[in-house]
């Protein structure tokens, strides 16, 4: 399976997918930490890949999604964008309503 295919299994096969740099639990930047401060706020489910355990899969996520940063936050599917769209989004509100519109479920209080 090529770099290409694994991400592309990933991003089709869970609801949302967090490509970042550390893991949920030891995130290793600060932007990637923000995201997962957002997405555990909101009590989302998640699968986070880290991109620090593969230069194939660092560089293959920035190919897949023409887009040059991590972390980079995917939606049943969709590309949602990186730290700072996220955080816009969140703030703004945005961020829940998408994850209402695509039927993933977040924390009430939220």
């Amino acid at each position: 399976m090529s770099i290409e295919e694994f991400i592309d299994n990933e991003v089709k096969s869970n609801d949302v997918v967090l490509f970042m740099k550390g893991t949920p639990q030891f995130p290793q930047c600060g932007f990637s930490g923000q995201v997962v401060q957002i997405l555990d706020h909101l009590g989302v489910g998640y699968k986070g890949l880290n991109v620090l355990e593969s230069a194939e899969l660092r560089n293959g996520i920035k190919v897949y999604s023409n887009w040059p940063t991590i972390p980079q936050l995917y939606v049943k599917g969709e590309f949602v964008g990186g730290c700072d769209i996220v955080r816009e989004m969140f703030q703004a509100g945005e961020l829940q309503q998408l994850f209402s519109d695509k039927g993933v479920a977040v924390n009430a209080a939220a």
